[in-house]
């Protein structure tokens, strides 16, 4: 595969054809995908958990109002007991990852506890898992239309509201996808 094919720093968005419950309807925003596999997170899946209740696990932690009542998402299936922030600024995390020219990843304690200060990034996304393909993987789901892919925009992650993420992706590239057959091959 070219390496100028790599989905680093794009979205994936679901067709409306794509049944499986961990993916259907979900936008996915790629960190790193190389010949070896990826690793994404999903931004538009909701879990029954908050910012505070999380932060209380790691040790009580008192967040400021705002910060407690984020929502955590659930990034992907694989790994459902850790943690990922997707944040902008980048900034200097223990653990962490540039991923586009505006984008960290970490999966360190320390951004968690600085945002429980009131001291973490500007913009933050938290999520449980993260969804991971492997080595030519991601590349046979595309072949079989699985998934439309294009770059992605940190509005979205972080500003439109979660139930509309999909919509507003798939509108990035001219897609309406209300008007998409959910079978391929059908018109």
């Amino acid at each position: 595969m070219a390496e100028q094919s790599f989905l680093s720093d794009h979205f994936l968005i679901a067709m409306p054809g794509l049944k499986d419950p961990n993916f259907a309807h979900s936008v996915t925003y790629i960190c790193e995908h190389t010949e070896d596999g990826a690793l994404g997170l999903i931004i538009n899946r909701t879990s029954n958990v908050s910012l505070g209740e999380l932060l209380q696990h790691l040790g009580d932690q008192q967040a400021p109002a705002a910060v407690a009542a984020t929502p955590v998402m659930i990034g992907g299936p694989v790994q459902q007991d850790r943690g990922f922030v997707l944040h902008t600024p980048i900034g200097k995390w223990e653990s962490s990852l540039a991923v586009g020219s505006h984008l960290g990843l970490t999966t360190s304690r320390d951004v968690l506890l600085a945002m429980a200060r009131g001291e973490g990034p500007d913009k933050v996304l938290v999520t449980l898992g993260y969804a991971g393909w492997g080595a030519g993987q991601l590349e046979r789901e595309m072949a079989a239309n699985a998934w439309l892919a294009g770059p992605a925009d940190p509005t979205i992650i972080f500003e439109t509201p979660v139930e509309q993420r999909w919509h507003a992706a798939a509108a990035l590239l001219g897609v309406e996808l209300s008007l998409l057959a959910t079978d391929p091959g059908h018109a």
